[in-house]
């Protein structure tokens, strides 16, 4: 049977069917979409954690570094840097 000579209510249905095919191929692909979307953000909300954490790390770091600067560059610093070169004490 032709197409064309289908009965108006067979090409209603037809129509009903691929437009409710279609619905749910875009509802799908939306939802696949928003799934993909909440694991990329997840992704990211753990990298700038870690990142974050690494930051404070790193100034940590900083913070003991001043620390032992200013020990070493003070008198005291030296004194026991230069006995442990090798240095006597007269």
């Amino acid at each position: 049977m032709s197409k064309k000579w289908l009965v108006p209510e067979e090409k209603a249905k037809r129509l009903a069917v691929g437009a409710i095919v279609a619905g749910v191929l875009v509802v799908l692909f939306l939802i696949v979409v928003m799934v993909i979307q909440f694991v990329q953000l997840g992704v990211a909300a753990a990298e700038q954690k870690r990142i974050e954490q690494e930051i404070e790390q790193y100034e940590r770091l900083l913070e003991e570094g001043k620390k032992d600067l200013e020990y070493y560059e003070s008198e005291l610093g030296m004194y026991h840097q230069a006995l442990q070169q090798g240095w006597k004490t007269p």
